[in-house]
C-alpha cells in the first residue's frame, strides 16, 4: 500500500493550471458603481445614470500593469450590486442605461482590447450574489439569468485566462440563493476550456485572507477535501474538525499522513493595494509602499503561489499619481533584481548523477518546465554544483520544480565556496513547487552547491536563477 506522501505526488496540474501558475502576478481591477457611491458594497438601487467616468482610458490601466511587472488583469464585470459593466441583453441594470458614452459604452470590451494590445492576459470577476435582480433567491430562474450573463462574458471578449467566481452569498438578505456551482462550472468549461475557475472553483485555492498572510509551506498537492469537484461539491471527505480546513499546515508528511485522496489545488493570494478594493477618497494615501509590495511578492510568487493585487481607479477612471509611482517603482525593482541570471553564462554545471542524458543538469539553465534535471534513482542525496565565470555578487536565488510531474521537494540546502576553499551554508528551505525565491545576504563567490535532502519518490528541478 502506498504511503500518503506517495499518493500526494500523483496529483498533477492540468494545462490550464500550469498556464495560470506561469502568470504569477496580475491585477484585480475593481471598478463599478461603488466608486461613485462611496460604498464598498452597493445595494442595487443606485440609478445607472450615476455611473459616469470622465477620463476613462483602459490603455493607461494596462500600461500601469505592465510597468508593475504584471502579466494579466482580472476585471470586476459585475459586483454584488448587480450592475453590469457591459451592455447585457438580460437586465436594464447595466452600462447601457448610463450616460457614459450616451449608453453605447462597453467597459468589459475596452479592458479586454487593451489587455490584448499590451500583451496582458484577460480574466473576468463576476459575483453570483445580486442585490438588484428580482429573481435572486428563486433557484433555477436566477441560475438561468446568471448563466446568461456568464455566456455573454465568455463568448464575446476573446480568450479568458481566469474566471473569478466570488462565493459570497447574501446571508443577511431576505432572499438567499443556493448557487448551482456545477452548472456554472460546466458552462465555463464549454465556453472557455483554458480558463481556470478561481476562488470558488476546482482549479485555484484561495489562501484564506486578504492580508497576504500565507503559510510557511503553500503546497499545491493537497488533500482532496480542501477543494471542490466539477459538480461543485467537496472533492473528498472533510475532517471531523472543520477548523482543519484553515490549518497552518496542509501539505507536510505529518499533516497528510491519514489522507488517501489528493488533488492539485494551487494557491492564489488576493490583496488590495489600498485598505479597500474599490476606490475610496478617504483611503487614497493608504497604498502599500514599494517595500511592502516586495515583501508580499516574496511570500506569494516566491512561495509557490500567484499574487492578484487589487487596483482601484478613481471616479475619472484613472489611477491616482501615488499609485502609478509606487507600481512603476516596484516593477522597475523587479526588473533590476531578476532581469539577469548569472547561471546563463556559467562555466560549468554538474550533478552528482543524472537519470539519463535527457535529464542533464544543463537543463536548469532553461525556463522550460519540461526540460529538467533528474538524478539517478539510487542517488539518495543528489546535488548540483554551479561554477560561474568568475567571482560574482548576488542576493537572490530562484528554484523551480518541473510541476508537470507534480510536487516533490521537501528540504534543500544551498552552500557557497569561500575564499578559503570551504563550503559554507547560505540557505536552507523546504518546499519549492513552481517557484521558490531564496533571499540571502549579498554573497560573492564563484561556486554554489545545491543539496536536496528530502523529496517525495523522485526529484525534478527545471530551473535555477542566480540574481
Amino acid at each position: 500500500m502506498k504511503k500518503a506522501y506517495e499518493l500526494a505526488c500523483e496529483a498533477k496540474p492540468t494545462a490550464r493550471q500550469i498556464e495560470w501558475q506561469q502568470t504569477e502576478f496580475y491585477a484585480l481591477i475593481s471598478y463599478g458603481m461603488p466608486v461613485f457611491t462611496g460604498k464598498q458594497y452597493g445595494d442595487g438601487f443606485t440609478p445607472p445614470t450615476v455611473f459616469w467616468p470622465e477620463e476613462m482610458n483602459t490603455d493607461l490601466w494596462c500600461e500601469t500593469a505592465v510597468k508593475a511587472g504584471m502579466n494579466g488583469i482580472v476585471f470586476t464585470c459585475k459586483h454584488y450590486d448587480g450592475f453590469c459593466l457591459w451592455p447585457t441583453a438580460f437586465t436594464d441594470y447595466s452600462i447601457k442605461n448610463s450616460n457614459w458614452l450616451d449608453g453605447d459604452g462597453d467597459l468589459v470590451k475596452m479592458v479586454a482590447e487593451s489587455c490584448k494590445k499590451y500583451g496582458l492576459k484577460f480574466g473576468v470577476y463576476i459575483a453570483p450574489w445580486d442585490r438588484h435582480e428580482k429573481s435572486y433567491g428563486s433557484g433555477k430562474e436566477y441560475d438561468d439569468y446568471f448563466c446568461n450573463l456568464l455566456t455573454e462574458l465568455l463568448s464575446n471578449y476573446g480568450d479568458i485566462f481566469c474566471v473569478w467566481l466570488d462565493g459570497v452569498c447574501g446571508a443577511d438578505e431576505r432572499k438567499v440563493q443556493k448557487y448551482d456551482w456545477g452548472r456554472y462550472y460546466k458552462l465555463i468549461r464549454e465556453l472557455q476550456p483554458n480558463a481556470v475557475i478561481s476562488f470558488r472553483g476546482p482549479d485555484v485555492r484561495w489562501c484564506g485572507n486578504e492580508k497576504g498572510v500565507t503559510r510557511q509551506q503553500e503546497w499545491s498537492s493537497v488533500p482532496a477535501y480542501l477543494g471542490v469537484n466539477e459538480d461543485g461539491e467537496r472533492a473528498g471527505t472533510p475532517p471531523k474538525k472543520q477548523s482543519q480546513l484553515m490549518s497552518l499546515d496542509i501539505g507536510s508528511r505529518k499533516a497528510i499522513k491519514k489522507d488517501t485522496e489528493f488533488i492539485w489545488y494551487p494557491c492564489e493570494v488576493s490583496v488590495p493595494l489600498h485598505d479597500s478594493w474599490f476606490f475610496d477618497e478617504n483611503e487614497k494615501y493608504s497604498a502599500k509602499t514599494k517595500d511592502k509590495l516586495l515583501k508580499l511578492y516574496y511570500r506569494t510568487v516566491g512561495n509557490n503561489s500567484c499574487l492578484m493585487l487589487g487596483l482601484a481607479p478613481n471616479k475619472r477612471g484613472e489611477f491616482d499619481d501615488v499609485d502609478n509611482q509606487i507600481l512603476s517603482a516596484f516593477g522597475y525593482d523587479l526588473k533590476v533584481m531578476f532581469g539577469y541570471n548569472l547561471l546563463t553564462e556559467c562555466v560549468d554545471i554538474t550533478a552528482s548523477s543524472e537519470l539519463s542524458p535527457l535529464y542533464s543538469a544543463e537543463n536548469c539553465k532553461t525556463k522550460e518546465l519540461s526540460k529538467c534535471w533528474r538524478p539517478a534513482e539510487n542517488d539518495k542525496k543528489p546535488e548540483i554544483i554551479v561554477t560561474l565565470n568568475e567571482d560574482d555578487i548576488f542576493d537572490k536565488i530562484v528554484l523551480s520544480e518541473n510541476i508537470i510531474n507534480g510536487q516533490h521537494v521537501e528540504e534543500f540546502e544551498i552552500f557557497y565556496l569561500t575564499e578559503k576553499g570551504k563550503w559554507k551554508k547560505l540557505y536552507e528551505g523546504n518546499l519549492i513547487g513552481y517557484k521558490h525565491i531564496c533571499c540571502v545576504e549579498a554573497t560573492k563567490t564563484q561556486k554554489l552547491k545545491f543539496v536536496f535532502n528530502e523529496y517525495r519518490t523522485y526529484l525534478e528541478i527545471s530551473h535555477i536563477s542566480i540574481n
